[in-house]
């Protein structure tokens, strides 16, 4: 994986570069942004779902299974108190059509989604000072 590089291009927008491509985020007006972009949050969920769906794009293709009717719809439930999520549900609705066989097998495909399994696996995240040209680790 390569390293992604976040910049600041004003207001409250923070972009992300990953390679050759951008990702932007700004926030929504009522939080002192442009709304000229998802939010980071928006984002982040969006990654589970987006996830989820292209695991069911893949099991479809593999059997060439059409996907015309298959959507994703995702639900978040959030804690009142912390604003954080304590619960997210993805609803695969699938058209009546689809092979009742494969059913069950492309609910676990979605299920296998690397961004759930990471955050159900639940991974540390460090925040490392680096300063531009002080070696940190001599420095403390």
């Amino acid at each position: 994986m390569q390293d992604l590089y976040v910049t600041f291009p004003g207001g409250k927008r923070v972009d992300a570069h990953v390679g050759d491509l951008v990702v932007h985020t700004d926030q929504p007006m009522d939080a002192g942004g442009e709304a000229t972009a998802v939010a980071p949050f928006d984002l982040f969920l969006a990654s589970i779902a987006t996830c989820a769906g292209l695991y069911v794009l893949g099991f479809c293709q593999a059997r060439g299974l059409s996907t015309e009717g298959v959507s994703l719809r995702q639900q978040v439930e959030m804690n009142p108190t912390t604003h954080l999520p304590t619960r997210i549900s993805l609803h695969l609705r699938l058209p009546a059509t689809f092979p009742e066989k494969y059913r069950p097998a492309v609910v676990r495909a979605a299920e296998s989604c690397k961004v759930k399994k990471t955050i159900s696996a639940g991974p540390r995240v460090d925040v490392v000072l680096d300063l531009a040209g002080v070696d940190v680790a001599q420095a403390s």
